[in-house]
């Protein structure tokens, strides 16, 4: 039998422009998706009143941002996702031996 050291795959790095892709484009889809089920149901503007009176802004504004927002939020979850399963191999050193 082999060591378990030895028989590791070690996947080389993606390049940057994938990562940042692969973190971005499903949370851009999963934010439209939330825009358009939570704007379904609340009014910009209605939020606004309740939120921040004194601000101008339009409808149009306020699906744009409520849009920026979900896109953070649902970034966010994909960058801590592709944190979490980034390889052990990479950032642990093995132990030297005893």
């Amino acid at each position: 039998m082999s060591d378990h050291g030895e028989s590791r795959i070690d996947h080389p790095p993606r390049p940057l422009v994938w990562r940042v892709g692969a973190i971005a484009w499903p949370s851009f889809f999963a934010a439209g998706v939330a825009t358009m089920v939570f704007f379904a149901f609340v009014d910009p503007l209605a939020l606004r009143d309740l939120t921040f009176p004194n601000l101008p802004m339009t409808r149009e504004l306020g699906y744009t941002l409520g849009f920026f927002v979900f896109w953070l939020a649902t970034a966010s979850s994909s960058l801590f996702t592709w944190i979490l399963l980034r390889p052990a191999s990479r950032f642990n050193r093995p132990l030297p031996p005893d």
